[in-house]
């Protein structure tokens, strides 16, 4: 058993699961805010795109002719969080993919006990690719999921991905299902 490959494997299917999230919306609904935070797809993507550059790529030192987004965390510390007026979704889309890559081809070539560099963790900065591999998987997987609802809440689009929506809807369709619950719910203030 390869844990290396098992854990790539999985970073790889939560990326592919959170960009999924993004086809076939407009550039409006990848941005509106959905949640009393702020929480929109286009800004899980950059967020995520960041996440996996930095820890992937600029932690071991990696070559990268990449241009990816440096939020100015300090003038505004969620800047990583949302697409600027001159930020486009396909360009941001697009620029994952192309960290993917990168980033695919760093885990490959890197062995677990690689050694890196998180220079935002402080004192505790020094690493190894295992622990970054499963650091971040857990990020992007988080993220993959607020994208799972997200999508849900604009057009009613969910599961893990077009092939594979690993929901079965129940008898009666999603609504009656929605009001047999809702009805538990409520059958809990009386109580």
């Amino acid at each position: 058993m390869d844990i290396k490959a098992i854990l790539h494997r999985q970073l790889k299917l939560q990326r592919e699961a959170l960009l999924w999230k993004a086809d076939g919306l407009s550039e409006t609904d990848l941005r509106l805010p959905r949640t009393h935070t702020g929480t929109n797809l286009l800004g899980l993507i950059k967020h995520c795109l960041g996440v996996e550059y930095g820890y992937f790529i600029q932690s071991f030192g990696r070559p990268s002719e990449l241009t990816v987004p440096e939020p100015d965390f300090d003038a505004e510390p969620n800047a990583d969080f949302y697409a600027t007026e001159d930020e486009r979704a396909s360009d941001l889309i697009q620029l994952y993919r192309d960290v993917a890559r990168e980033v695919d081809s760093a885990i490959e070539e890197m062995d677990l006990a690689a050694a890196g560099r998180v220079p935002w963790w402080g004192d505790k900065s020094e690493t190894t690719l295992g622990f970054v591999l499963v650091h971040t998987l857990g990020d992007i997987t988080r993220h993959a999921g607020h994208a799972d609802i997200v999508r849900e809440s604009i057009d009613g689009h969910a599961g893990l991905h077009s092939g594979n929506t690993n929901l079965w809807e129940p008898d009666g369709g999603w609504d009656t299902h929605v009001l047999r619950l809702t009805g538990i719910a409520e059958s809990f203030r009386e109580r």
